[in-house]
């Protein structure tokens, strides 16, 4: 006899975790079927290294969870079961070759003060942007929030229209469709001030030229003035822990080490779901498949237009993990109040950005590849034993195939005999920045591209956004035309996860929205 619930998730990433607490607030009968050992998808923090030194293996920055829609209606019960924040005053800067640095703090004095040593005019318009942001502000999240529905568009368009007349609104229109280097050029006169807000669109796919990436450099810039940054006291994991425990004290069933061969339809109509071990799952409402859009014909043996379409689903380039347990914090040569940051950029220019996003899209290593530097023991020494300190480093962009080598160094074409050069190379770049760092390694863990999506395999060749965010692609067309809320030819067979709308981010966003939209509330 098979075990039936109302909805049956493939994946527990935080997507489903969100839809399955609003689902089973709502009455719903839930249960979570999770392939990896652990519930969380890219969100799982462990000792990676030591014993003590607790590690987020990929995603790290908790803002967008913490100021969603879904944590304002479910905070309360999700602090009930164990989560806590550690928020952070210096979200992020970046440090230049020639000793110069940048940063971004919640004291707008402070930051302005910053570019001012730049840029007086920099600072100048720096001011202005932020004096618009509390205006401009809930417009851009309002459209990043909404459901990608004619009628639900037609209705953020008329409030727009309202708001900021035509002119206005075709201005917005304009700034979204902007490339980051588009933008911070028309508004930044440093360089550096431009490569400082446009490291972030490289956390999204978005290189310097990328038509859509605008928005990104701005937002970051902006919010992480106005809100801070938040992390996860403890690690990233505490988002996942209380809402793993939530669903459980609602009654909902999580369970990993579980892979779902196939899904269960008959007559257009989705029924459940197969397990390796044999069991039948039915599903009385819906079966939710957190999964690559390339994953889902293969569990539905579809062969229809929509299914091709899946298929050629795009990918972003890969990102390398790298996870450090060391002895102090880096001694940055740029200056020591660069410790405070949570993120610290190693991304000179727009031009470097730009060639490394190019090179490995052109499946090479990049000659010097941009890295993100995670401090989180600055905020958070939970996360250490007394003294000691973790680094959490991205290194982007990385190809998922490697067909030569930029800088004519490596000659490996695979990931097991490249990552440790490549990390070699990161490392180099780190040493120039923050001299001694390597000395102070206690030890480390790389991860390369293939190992994150081995581990998770919606991280397809390591693209940790789970697709690309390029406006063929975004909005409207994520996953597909028509499909952005997650539906499926499929009856009661649905999509949620990063490759739905509103996209990649810890805002739980897809996963919500979708819950919702089941439960009419």
């Amino acid at each position: 006899m098979s075990e039936s619930y109302d909805a049956v998730f493939i994946g527990a990433g935080h997507n489903s975790l969100a839809s399955a607490l609003h689902l089973a607030a709502n009455g719903w009968k839930v249960a979570l079927f999770e392939q990896a050992a652990v519930a969380g998808g890219a969100v799982k923090s462990d000792a990676y290294t030591l014993p003590g030194f607790r590690h987020d293996w990929a995603a790290m920055n908790l803002s967008l969870f913490a100021g969603s829609p879904f944590m304002k209606r479910y905070g309360g019960e999700l602090a009930a079961n164990g989560l806590e924040f550690a928020p952070v005053a210096n979200p992020f800067a970046s440090v230049f070759p020639d000793g110069n640095w940048c940063g971004v703090s919640t004291d707008a004095v402070v930051t302005q003060a910053r570019i001012a040593a730049l840029s007086s005019a920099d600072a100048e318009t720096w001011a202005k942007l932020t004096k618009a942001f509390p205006t401009e502000a809930p417009h851009i999240f309002a459209l990043l929030g909404s459901k990608m529905k004619l009628r639900a568009i037609a209705y953020f368009m008329f409030k727009i229209l309202r708001a900021k007349g035509l002119g206005g609104t075709l201005d917005l229109a304009r700034f979204l469709t902007q490339s980051p280097r588009q933008w911070l050029e028309q508004t930044f006169e440093h360089p550096q001030v431009r490569a400082m807000l446009g490291a972030w669109g490289m956390h999204l796919d978005f290189a310097p030229d990328i038509a859509g990436g605008a928005v990104f450099p701005y937002l970051e810039g902006m919010a992480g003035q106005a809100f801070g940054m938040v992390l996860g006291k403890g690690g990233a994991d505490t988002i996942i822990r209380a809402l793993v425990g939530a669903i459980t004290a609602r009654g909902g069933r999580i369970e990993v080490g579980q892979t779902v061969t196939r899904i269960l339809h008959s007559n257009g109509k989705a029924s459940g779901i197969l397990l390796a071990d044999g069991r039948e799952i039915t599903a009385r409402r819906a079966v939710i498949a957190n999964v690559a859009p390339r994953a889902l014909p293969r569990l539905t043996g579809g062969t229809s237009d929509f299914d091709t379409k899946l298929t050629a689903f795009s990918h972003a380039p890969g990102t390398m993990m790298l996870h450090l347990a060391l002895s102090d914090l880096p001694e940055w040569a740029a200056g020591s109040q660069l410790k405070s940051f949570a993120y610290v950029h190693l991304a000179p220019s727009l031009d470097q950005m730009a060639r490394t996003y190019q090179q490995a899209k052109a499946g090479l290593l990049p000659d010097e590849p941009v890295l993100v530097v995670g401090q989180p023991t600055t905020v958070d020494p939970s996360r250490a034993p007394e003294g000691k300190h973790t680094l959490w480093v991205q290194i982007r962009m990385a190809p998922a195939e490697i067909k030569g080598d930029a800088k004519g160094e490596i000659s490996a074409k695979t990931w097991d005999e490249a990552a440790a050069p490549f990390a070699q190379r990161a490392f180099d770049i780190l040493e120039r920045y923050a001299p001694g760092t390597q000395a102070k390694i206690l030890a480390k863990r790389i991860v390369a591209p293939t190992e994150l999506e081995s581990d998770n395999p919606n991280l397809v060749g390591g693209d940790q956004v789970c697709g690309s965010h390029h406006l063929a692609q975004n909005f409207l067309f994520r996953p597909l035309r028509g499909h952005a809320d997650g539906s499926t030819p499929i009856q009661n067979l649905h999509l949620t996860g990063a490759a739905v709308w509103p996209g990649a981010g810890l805002g739980a966003g897809s996963g919500y929205l979708l819950a919702q939209k089941l439960t009419g509330k």
